[in-house]
């Protein structure tokens, strides 16, 4: 929720803010409308909500909003804030919201860093944040991605481990609670030296600093660039592609009972059809498989004539859906390996995929033995990722075989995403597939010369990191040395091996 830019400002703005010689300064800067583009804090509530308790408690937060505007403009910003967090909070457990703060939100909040406030708050020694958003979703991203020492913002109340809706006091941290916040936090001797923010009600605050700005209300303002944050972002989680904002969060749950019905069309289409009519049943469903390179021919009766083994393509890997949109390209079901995928999954598949269990003989044994009966694919990162970064490749492939083909794999999603960490793997191709026209690329790069692998004196890690540099290269991606342990510890807390249960249908 924001108000309108006051038509007089006691403070000037930002432009006049000096970032040269801050380094032993302290700067409190406010959150939405300051350090974010956005005057809005819907679309965090928004994230959330859908992310704790699916599309039901997000529709609860839409049908409330227009109380919240209400109560925001004519009566306080406070009881306004206050609809928003008991919708979005009431009986959700604090592990969960925790959960979100860390994987989901920061995404959507350094997409939406204002380039301005974040040069002035970059350039300080100390840095501070007074925010009227729950601290508990905000605290995670401000301090791991902003380097902020300090967050100050509204305490939400919990009972046996599940929010209640509810605030602790003094309340939501808005006008006055700011300024005894600052004050509780620094005390009278030690203010910081710059405050910014972008309303009236953070005047309070700001006229305890020494100097004083206002950030001008500007939703075309310039956004900060994610590579100059202090630390990248490579990992994130949850379900939706876009921001949600009021008008778009509306589309979403209008479109999930469409998309649903849409999904289940799609799968049963791949499912059922033969694999050389999948990519013509896709384009007529609205799914767009672009092939680039060239296919390796089937040459299986001619291997079974000279006795070589198939041809092991090795895969970038964006979703699960990977094998079967290369399968797909190919015109011909291929065999697929993986480290873990839900029964739900493994039963929709129209290939054969096979489990790895870990262990590194018996997996070399299971992978030879499926190289004897023909063609396989395998993506040795291990698991997906979403930015345009390619996880450590695991070189076991490469001791295997030399008939190694490497495939750039790369979608695009407008609604949601068909990847998760922290939900039901189950439900990850009927996400993908919910999208009103998912596009799958899949490019065939050439296979790798003998000169290149094991056979032809190459390391296997020497070989598996140069098609990670080939197909990082391919899809203009940076080549990282994180694994998939990295990914799970810091998106769900733990190895990613997947739990087969049923669990209920949320975001």
């Amino acid at each position: 929720m924001a108000k309108g830019e006051p038509v007089y400002s006691e403070f000037p703005p930002i432009d006049k803010c000096s970032s040269v010689g801050r380094e032993k300064h302290t700067v409190a800067a406010d959150l939405d409308g300051t350090l974010l583009r956005g005057r809005s804090s819907f679309p965090y509530f928004a994230l959330t909500a859908f992310e704790t308790g699916g599309i039901v408690r997000l529709l609860g937060l839409v049908l409330a909003s227009p109380l919240a505007g209400l109560l925001y403009y004519l009566i306080s910003e406070t009881a306004g804030i206050q609809v928003l967090i008991f919708v979005t909070f009431v009986g959700v457990r604090i592990e969960d919201i925790e959960s979100v703060a860390s994987a989901v939100l920061p995404k959507f909040y350094s997409e939406d860093l204002h380039s301005q406030a974040w040069k002035i708050f970059s350039a300080c020694g100390k840095r501070c944040v007074l925010t009227a958003n729950p601290r508990i979703m905000v605290e995670p991203f401000l301090r791991e991605y902003l380097g902020a020492d300090m967050v100050i913002g509204t305490e939400i109340n919990s009972f046996r481990g599940r929010a209640t809706g509810f605030v602790k006091r003094p309340g939501v941290s808005v006008g006055s609670e700011k300024a005894k916040a600052l004050i509780r936090a620094f005390g009278y001797d030690n203010l910081p030296d710059i405050g910014l923010g972008d309303r009236k009600t953070d005047y309070s605050f700001i006229r305890l600093c020494k100097e004083g700005y206002m950030v001008p209300a500007n939703p075309y303002a310039e956004a900060v660039d994610r590579k100059k944050l202090p630390k990248p972002l490579v990992f994130h989680d949850g379900r939706l592609v876009q921001r949600p904002t009021p008008l778009k969060t509306l589309i979403i749950i209008l479109w999930i009972p469409v998309g649903f019905l849409l999904a289940c069309l799609r799968i049963a289409a791949g499912a059922l059809l033969p694999m050389s009519m999948t990519y013509y049943a896709f384009w007529c469903l609205g799914v767009k498989v672009i092939i680039k390179g060239t296919p390796p021919p089937d040459m299986r009766e001619k291997d079974d004539i000279n006795g070589r083994k198939g041809v092991l393509f090795v895969c970038s890997h964006r979703t699960l859906l990977d094998p079967i949109f290369l399968s797909t390209a190919l015109g011909r079901p291929i065999a697929a390996v993986t480290y873990s995928v839900s029964r739900l999954s493994e039963f929709l598949s129209p290939i054969k995929t096979v489990r790895l269990s870990r262990d590194r003989v018996k997996d070399a044994k299971m992978i030879k033995e499926l190289l004897e009966e023909g063609d396989m694919v395998l993506c040795p990162e291990g698991t997906t990722c979403r930015e345009p970064f390619l996880l450590r490749f695991s070189a076991l492939f490469a001791e295997l075989t030399d008939q190694i083909v490497p495939v750039a794999m790369n979608n695009k999603m407008s609604l949601f995403h068909g990847t998760t960490a922290r939900g039901w793997k189950g439900m990850d191709p009927f996400y993908f597939f919910m999208n009103p026209c998912p596009t799958y690329e899949v490019t065939f790069l050439n296979q790798l010369p003998l000169e290149l692998t094991c056979t032809g004196g190459k390391s296997s890690h020497e070989v598996a990191n140069y098609i990670q540099r080939v197909l990082a290269a391919t899809l203009s991606y940076e080549c990282t040395s994180l694994t998939r342990k990295d990914k799970y510890r810091v998106l769900a807390g733990n190895d990613g091996v997947v739990v087969n249960k049923i669990k209920k249908f949320v975001g």
